[in-house]
This record gives structure tokens, sequence and C-alpha cells, in this order.
């Protein structure tokens, strides 16, 4: 089972939710529904409430740790720790000659431009690196989003690629430019 306990970075903690934490995630996601809609997939009926978090929380991501295929943070700001502001999550983990995952994370509307996101990405991927012996992690965005383009960057990704109708984001299929970082 892939176990992290709590990360720490300057400002914030980076931690496995539980389902006590389904309250603040689902205000999380409430609060910036209407911002992160054009960057996220359509999501299933219910992912703004309490039950669906609860269910997400205790049984979907702890069977996805327990088979080593991904783990979820949430991210809190250290003088604020019970305030969700942020995900990041390592996905489709594969081990043997691979050793890579992916990388996906989403920060509140009014926590941006302040490096919150470069500190827990960088946090996330020595973690991989260092905890989960990881040599690859993946990261996509869509060429639109110059936001989370400078975010990568600064933390190291490079760029490998352009992919055409990648993923299926807010209803339409969406190209994303591909990045990874090597571990060093």
């Amino acid at each position: 089972m892939l176990r992290a306990g709590e990360l720490r970075s300057e400002r914030l903690i980076l931690r496995v939710g539980d389902s006590s934490d389904a309250s603040a995630l689902c205000d999380y996601f409430v609060r910036n529904a209407e911002y992160l809609r054009p960057f996220e997939p359509e999501r299933p009926p219910g992912f703004e409430t309490k039950a669906f978090w609860i269910e997400k929380l205790s049984v979907t991501d702890v069977t996805m740790r327990e088979e080593e295929r991904a783990i979820r943070f949430l991210l809190f700001r250290a003088d604020d720790p019970s305030r969700v502001i942020g995900t990041a999550q390592l996905s489709n983990i594969s081990r043997g000659i691979f050793l890579a995952c992916n990388l996906g994370y989403s920060l509140d509307q009014h926590e941006q431009g302040q490096g919150l996101m470069t500190e827990a990405i960088e946090r996330v991927c020595r973690f991989a690196f260092d905890d989960l012996g990881l040599h690859r992690v993946m990261a996509n965005y869509m060429p639109e989003n110059e936001r989370s383009a400078r975010v990568l960057k600064r933390c190291g990704f490079e760029i490998e690629g352009r992919a055409r109708a990648y993923l299926k984001i807010a209803g339409r299929w969406e190209d994303h430019i591909l990045t990874a970082r090597i571990s060093e």
C-alpha cells in the first residue's frame, strides 16, 4: 500500500485525505466549480456533495492506494490546516521497467499567483522520486493554460510533445501539451 502520512513544505501541509475531510474537500470543489470547469472533465452526479467525497476518500482512494495505482494529496496552508486549498495526485503509477506516473493538480482560485502550486508540485515530485522510487513524473496541460505551463516549467518539467484530442475536458476533446520530469 502507498503510504505518505503527511508531507510538508515551507507553507503547505499535503496529506492523504480520509472521510473526515469530505466536507472540506466538497467545499473546495463548490467554491471553485466555475473556475475549474474549463480545465476538468465533466463531473459525475453528486460530485459536489459530501456523500460523494465520503465514498471517494474512504473507499475509492483507499483501494487505489492499496493497489499502488494512485495517491491523492489534499493541500492545506500550514497556518490553516482545516481548509482545503487544492489537490495533487499521482495516478497511473507504473512499476517494472517504466517506474512512472501522471501528476494532476488544482488550486483554489483565490490562492493563485503565490507560488503555492509550485511548492506543492516540488514536494509531491520529491515524494514520487524518493519515497516511491519512480523515475518519471508526467504532467499534461491544455495549450491555452499558460499558468499551468509556467508552473510545470518552474518545476523542471520539459515538453515532450503535443497530443491531439487527448482528454475530454468540459465535454470536448482537447489537445494537451505533454511534459515530464525525470528523477535526477
